[in-house]
């Protein structure tokens, strides 16, 4: 038999060959839970153009929806574990245009334009408060309680924020037509800003365990408490956040009695006070 065209094993261009590193795979995105971030992201989006045009009862409703997919993605990555370091990226430039920057535009524009040099200053506040509590976030993630934020969450400043203009609106109301409403947009405007930037802690709702069996009175409180947003989504919705706004304060000052350390941060596992920590 011929063996003209038969390679030598014993080439040494062969074993070169061989022994080259194989090239690195190529690495994907999941779909599911960026889908969530981008519909998030689009409510924001959304709710700029539609306070753009004047409609802010729809940019308010946007930006609750994109409050809601925001709560789903981290959720949805982790049941089906899909996490990834692009994932925890792009949710945070989706939170800070959803709760950071579009709330202080939509603001400004449906109230605190009328106010001059202060309108503008108290939306920069908002936004720029947004974006240190998410950088806060991003870098404090490993050495900070999972069962409490670390001041005022974004989406809940947005709702704070968001609420007040989607009562007003919903009322048939203006900003303008309501006497003192420009100085009461500011105040929420500032205090939703500052607050976010604060060490006061706000329950996080992290140890709610979907994949554990829970009593069948959770299921109807679950119903019941739907059936009770359905009477009046607007007013119901605002007064849910305007308490978890103040609630973070409330838990500071019950610490601050009972002589317990406030802070939400922390940089060792083995003290007695840190319980809790690093889960």
């Amino acid at each position: 038999m011929s063996t003209l065209n038969t390679p030598d094993k014993t080439d040494p261009a062969l074993d070169d060959a061989n022994d080259a590193p194989a090239r690195p795979r190529r690495k994907g995105i999941y779909i599911l839970p960026n889908l969530f971030t981008l519909a998030a992201l689009f409510g924001g989006f959304y709710a700029i153009v539609m306070a753009m045009n004047g409609r802010f009862e729809q940019a308010a409703i946007g930006i609750f929806c994109a409050m809601v997919l925001d709560s789903l993605d981290g959720r949805v990555a982790r049941m089906t574990n899909t996490q990834s370091a692009f994932g925890e990226q792009m949710d945070s430039l989706s939170d800070m245009v959803s709760f950071g920057a579009a709330p202080a535009l939509i603001v400004y524009e449906w109230a605190l334009k009328d106010m001059g040099k202060l309108g503008w200053i108290a939306a920069f506040v908002y936004c720029s408060g947004a974006a240190l509590r998410l950088a806060r976030f991003n870098t404090n993630i490993g050495v900070v309680d999972k069962r409490f934020f670390q001041g005022l969450p974004s989406p809940a400043g947005a709702a704070l924020v968001m609420g007040l203009i989607w009562v007003v609106t919903d009322l048939g109301e203006t900003a303008q037509s309501l006497p003192g409403m420009v100085w009461l947009a500011c105040g929420f405007t500032l205090y939703a800003g500052l607050t976010m930037v604060t060490n006061v802690p706000f329950y996080s709702f992290k140890e709610v365990n979907f994949r554990r069996t829970v009593p069948f009175i959770a299921i109807v409180a679950i119903a019941l408490g739907m059936a009770v947003i359905t009477i009046h989504p607007p007013i119901v919705l605002f007064g849910i956040f305007v308490f978890y706004g103040v609630s973070g304060y409330g838990v500071y000052a019950w610490k601050r009695f009972k002589g317990k350390p406030v802070s939400v941060i922390s940089i060792s596992t083995d003290e007695p006070d840190e319980e809790g920590l690093h889960r």
